[in-house]
């Protein structure tokens, strides 16, 4: 199947996208809808042959029979033996799950009713720092344990009626004591966000918060809580059971904003906001597994992918959100795509056949118009660019501004399709008084070749429901995708190497020990280092 959507690729590869419109149906054809979302992908050059043979080979790689064993808690990341179940945590009024014939939903349940007592005590200060009630929190993570709280925080900010929520994740000392700096030790309350309470980066910071309110706070521990599963360091760092939050093995780290990693987000929104949230995740995932696949967003937005990528060898996505308040969206898929997918064996061990996960990147729209697009709408390698935007926003009294965001979503994605050829684009040089002999020059410079693919995600307005739902999206997206390839998405060993190397570097960064064996590069650059006094 490869091979003929390869084939077809070639035999279609200049034809216009714009020409495909001439189909009456076109855009309704080749899109889909879930609720309140459209996912639009007529911008793009796959065809009526090109779409059909993208089912087959999602069907020949048996998408749904995988798919009905994760939601089964079948044992499918098994380079590291574990059941994938972030699905369940947002199972919040769905049928049992197990896993080795238990079912995890009591746990899940129990859990989500702890983190609701506990947020309910800080938003209506019954529980209290040493200065009275909390008015900040600072979620100390990294990886998973950030990226995704911290986006979903900021995305839903207009629902905020907690405490202020902050996050630290880099081990560079600048970023907690930047955040840190204006904060109320005796107010705060920090959240240590680390399965293992091992990870280097979140103990260091985590260690840097306790002993900066120490130097105010009687019991600093008192103001802390963990989000892990090891109870037991937790309490040698001070922080009692009933303040550690765990999650099982098979809820993988960029996947666990919708469990004791959101307690950020339910301290900020409230428990019914992050309920709402769950409902939203919960009702993507029962499309997925309900929809016909030529109707199932999740899995069309798969293909669009792996038409770009694998197909037409398009290096790189755009993620573009029209929503400033998703900002953080890009990064936040970055991890979920790059670190899932970014793989180079099969889960046989043996080498893989296609090129694995693209280079996933973006910015909120407009800012990403004065910035990157340049290269998007003129550069030598298309980009494929994925929009999302809302109908309406939440800011009473600006709708004419975001009117202006809608419209300018709007016209880059034509933009991208239709272009400017030379002829249009001499017609405007003759009117702005330029020599005749420099038209041509001048105007191959305002050409847009055009033809260049995008799809749009359109939802009514950014709520906890709709973000649910946008998020799970995308995770299916990535699934299918890892399985259309052959590939493990929930391992990722990718990370570990450098972690060890680091640990051995250290003594040798503090001059405890030599650096005789490592290579030229190395010693080079820590002499420098130790030359400026690190």
């Amino acid at each position: 199947m490869w091979e003929k959507l390869k084939a077809h690729r070639a035999a279609t590869e200049n034809t216009k996208i714009a020409t495909l419109f001439e189909a009456p149906q076109r855009a309704e054809d080749f899109s889909a809808r879930f609720d309140t979302l459209l996912f639009d992908y007529s911008k793009t050059q796959i065809d009526t042959v090109g779409l059909d043979l993208l089912l087959q080979l999602a069907d020949d790689q048996q998408v749904a029979k995988r798919r009905d064993a994760m939601f089964a808690g079948a044992i499918i990341n098994e380079t590291e033996h574990r059941a994938v179940l972030h699905t369940a945590l947002r199972n919040i009024d769905g049928a049992a799950v197990t896993v080795a014939g238990t079912d995890v939903m009591p746990g899940i349940t129990e859990t989500l009713a702890r983190m609701q007592r506990f947020s309910e005590e800080v938003r209506a200060g019954r529980f209290t720092g040493q200065g009275g009630q909390i008015t900040d929190v600072v979620n100390i993570g990294i990886g998973g344990s950030d990226l995704g709280p911290a986006m979903a925080v900021r995305a839903l900010s207009p629902y905020h009626d907690g405490p202020q929520c902050h996050f630290v994740s880099n081990v560079d000392p600048a970023h907690i004591a930047d955040v840190l700096r204006p904060l109320n030790p005796e107010t705060t309350l920090v959240i240590v966000a680390s399965k293992t309470f091992t990870t280097i980066e979140t103990m260091s910071n985590a260690a840097t918060a306790r002993a900066w309110m120490s130097e105010t706070v009687t019991d600093p521990a008192a103001q802390f809580v963990a989000l892990s599963s090891n109870i037991a360091l937790a309490a040698e760092f001070g922080i009692p059971a009933e303040r550690v939050f765990g999650f099982e093995d098979w809820v993988g780290g960029r996947y666990s904003v919708w469990g004791p990693i959101g307690l950020s987000l339910m301290l900020a929104i409230g428990p019914d906001g992050f309920l709402a949230f769950l409902r939203g995740g919960q009702s993507m995932d029962r499309h997925f597994c309900a929809a016909a696949p030529k109707d199932n967003l999740p899995i069309l937005l798969a293909l669009v992918g792996i038409w770009h990528h694998q197909i037409c060898g398009f290096p790189t996505r755009a993620v573009l959100p029209y929503e400033q308040r998703l900002e953080h969206l890009p990064a936040y898929f970055q991890q979920l795509e790059m670190e899932s997918n970014g793989k180079r064996v099969t889960m046989a061990g043996d080498a893989v056949e296609q090129v694995t996960g693209p280079v996933v990147w973006g910015a909120p729209g407009t800012n990403g118009q004065h910035a990157f697009y340049q290269l998007i709408h003129q550069g030598t390698v298309p980009v494929p660019c994925e929009f999302m935007v809302g109908a309406q926003g939440h800011d009473v009294g600006l709708e004419h501004q975001h009117r202006l965001l809608v419209a300018n979503c709007l016209a880059q994605s034509e933009a991208l399709m239709t272009g400017r050829s030379m002829e249009e684009a001499l017609e405007i040089v003759r009117t702005l008084g330029i020599p005749e002999e420099d038209h041509t020059r001048q105007a191959a410079h305002r050409v847009f070749p055009g033809n260049r693919p995008s799809t749009t995600l359109v939802y009514p307005t950014l709520t906890p429901e709709i973000l649910g739902q946008i998020i799970a999206l995308y995770e299916h997206r990535v699934f299918v995708e890892g399985v259309i390839l052959g590939i493990n998405s929930f391992d990722q060993w990718g990370v570990e190497l450098g972690k060890e190397l680091a640990k051995a570097l250290e003594p040798m960064v503090t001059g405890e020990a030599p650096a005789d064996d490592k290579d030229g590069s190395t010693q080079l650059l820590l002499q420098q280092l130790h030359a400026h006094g690190v």
